[in-house]
């Protein structure tokens, strides 16, 4: 075997010297024959280190030279999992991008624009995001998937982790689950799967601190009582609960509670317990729910409906949507007669065959769930968590934020949508006296609709994708921003008619930049704005850049509130549908999730930070300050950020 490594090496060491003499036009020739040596040392742990020392030449000789990964300071590490998993040559690229990295990290070579701290920190999130290469499950998809490239990706990050060290990805492991349940999503596979890897992780030698941290993830998902512990699966933990007396299972109500509030996961005997409680001691399901008196109250004045919403929607399968159904009642949703009575239409409703197969996969079939459980479970979470709707991987952020905004303010419509879109399988919507159905539309803004969203999302965005790409359709000649007209109508009256935005539709360069960032002040800042405070979430168009502040595409977010923080810093706190808020935007713009008064599911930047990314707003035109008390500073201070990253793809006229 040495051997045969050592021929390998010497057969991949020629190739890529040849390719580093070769002119730049001819680099690509030589490429290929590189790829196909380094295809055939990856195939060894003895191969693959071999490899790895070659690493500090891959960007002088030209291995990336006119590809994707050419520039280094602009790889994402989410990308790196996903290309690693494909058949043929991208994956032994992005293998050796990985070594190149490595060695970056360890001092073996100086890069021009990345530190090695920076390339250390890439490539530990590399691994946390993708320990199901690391630790593969052993489940019969990872064995159909599995093949050549899983396994040198296996040896890869095994590779990777043994030079890094794993408590550091452990660390950084537990900090990638914080930071995403601090954002409280209504879709929390991604995480879930994380504390499944991490328990093998566990079983490592790390820091103390870290496993605990761990631990709190694992027992949240899973076992975080007593009994649950004890008992082992849901069939006895049933079992237990009929046999154990009322102060036993008030600690374990408190004990699902606490675990519940602190990482917003929800373990499935929860749900075994919730529904126990919903028929046996109802007087023991505030504490299970952590309801506030206000919660209580409303719980004992609608227990019937409550009720009824248990043993329709919360099973084992949909436990998750017991924190959305905590947070209804603690926000007093269900005192509002019109709202308690579309949900009880939506326990009743007959779902449209299609609508039925895209909530009911074949495999909750088997598990005994109907296509109104997954439903009522899903608006149950869309309802209580209206911060926590995610887009998925899909382009329709102005849906997902549709939605959100629905739940917060106009939840009777959301419900009658939501309805119509399951009975129906169609929605309409006027837009300047003309009625749209999303049934007659055949284009949405996405081509085709990925499924890893919350039900609610799954049965409504692909009829509000189409109708808001039609509604945008119809201004498409009008000279300006569609927006401006789309926003009222689609959204609804709330959002107010007046509209600033930085772009020149005709000409696409940017137009008095100064003017804008002074309207922005004028109405949204409270130093400037004379007190009129915001009312409603405020749908707004951003750039969004990425750690380097390269501009990587425009987005639909809500303001929620403009407020000063503990600091006196004046900040925006704003939701993001992509449920990742706390991105590096560059140049030091990284929203905060925590720290800084947001609120659950909020993420925040100081105000002048926001204006920097902000291209389009809406305002009340009878309510605003004076824009020319802003210091010229500020305004240059927030157009050198803007020119400096996005705005290098733009033209500035004035």
């Amino acid at each position: 075997m040495e051997a045969q490594v050592n021929t390998v090496k010497v057969s991949f060491e020629q190739t890529l010297n040849q390719l580093e003499q070769a002119a730049p036009v001819a680099k690509n020739t030589h490429q290929a024959e590189v790829f196909q040596r380094a295809i055939e040392l990856a195939q060894t742990e003895e191969g693959l280190k071999e490899l790895f020392q070659y690493a500090a030449r891959f960007d002088q000789a030209g291995v990336f030279k006119g590809g994707p990964w050419e520039d280094a300071s602009k790889l994402q590490a989410p990308l790196v999992g996903g290309t690693l998993k494909l058949q043929g040559v991208n994956s032994i690229v992005e293998l050796l991008s990985e070594l190149r990295m490595l060695a970056i990290a360890k001092g073996i070579y100086q890069h021009d624009e990345i530190t090695a701290e920076e390339a250390k920190s890439f490539l530990e999130s590399v691994l946390a995001l993708n320990l199901d290469i690391l630790f593969p499950p052993e489940t019969e998809e990872a064995r159909i998937n599995a093949g050549e490239q899983m396994e040198r990706a296996k040896r890869l990050f095994h590779f990777l982790g043994n030079e890094l060290s794993f408590q550091s990805i452990a660390k950084r492991l537990a900090a990638e689950i914080d930071r995403l349940t601090i954002q409280r999503p209504i879709m929390v596979h991604r995480i879930i799967n994380m504390i499944a890897m991490s328990k093998q992780i566990c079983e490592t030698d790390m820091d103390e601190q870290v496993k605990e941290t761990l631990q709190k993830y694992i027992d949240a998902i899973s076992t975080p009582t007593q009994l649950s512990k004890k008992t082992g699966n849901l069939k006895e933990y049933k079992l237990a609960l009929t046999e154990a007396l009322a102060d036993e299972v008030e600690k374990e109500a408190i004990a699902f509670a606490q675990s519940m509030q602190e990482t917003g996961l929800v373990s499935p005997y929860h749900a075994v317990l919730i529904r126990c409680l919903a028929n046996t001691h109802s007087e023991i399901l505030p504490t299970a729910l952590n309801l506030s008196e206000l919660g209580q109250a409303l719980l004992n004045d609608q227990l019937e409906l409550v009720q009824d919403l248990i043993t329709m929607a919360i099973h084992p399968q949909t436990a998750q949507s017991i924190y959305g159904l905590a947070k209804i009642l603690n926000k007093g949703l269900l005192s509002q007669e019109p709202l308690s009575m579309e949900i009880r239409r939506l326990l009743e409703i007959e779902i449209h065959p299609e609508v039925e197969e895209l909530l009911l996969p074949s495999e909750m079939k088997e598990e005994g769930l109907t296509a109104n459980a997954i439903l009522v479970a899903g608006a149950i979470s869309v309802l209580g968590q209206p911060l926590g709707v995610g887009q998925g991987l899909n382009p329709t952020c102005q849906s997902a934020r549709a939605i959100s905004l629905w739940a917060q303010h106009d939840a009777s419509r959301l419900l009658e949508l939501i309805i119509r879109a399951a009975r129906d399988n169609d929605v309409d919507m006027t837009f300047e006296g003309d009625s749209i159905h999303s049934s007659l539309l055949t284009e949405g803004v996405a081509s085709e609709i990925h499924q890893e969203l919350d039900p609610v999302s799954k049965i409504l965005v692909p009829h509000l994708d189409k109708i808001y790409n039609e509604m945008m359709k119809r201004t498409a000649l009008r000279n300006e921003d569609g927006h401006k007209w789309v926003n009222p109508e689609f959204y609804g009256e709330r959002v107010q008619r007046g509209f600033a935005n930085i772009i020149d539709p005709v000409t696409g360069s940017v137009v008095n930049y100064s003017g804008f960032v002074r309207m922005f002040y004028a109405t949204h800042h409270p130093a400037f704005n004379d007190g009129y405070e915001l009312i409603y979430p405020n749908p707004v168009g951003i750039y969004v850049t990425d750690v380097h502040g390269n501009l990587l595409g425009l987005h639909a977010i809500s303001i929620q509130r403009v407020a000063m923080d503990e600091g006196g810093v004046y900040r925006v706190y704003f939701y993001n549908p992509n449920n990742d808020s706390g991105q590096n935007w560059g140049q030091g713009i990284e929203p905060s999730l925590k720290g800084h008064g947001e609120e659950e599911g909020e993420a925040s930047l100081p105000f002048d930070q926001f204006a920097a990314r902000l291209y389009a707003f809406h305002y009340n035109p009878y309510e605003k300050g004076d824009g020319f008390e802003l210091e010229e500073e500020v305004i240059q201070r927030i157009e050198t950020l803007a020119r400096e990253s996005w705005g290098r793809q733009y033209t500035w006229l004035y």
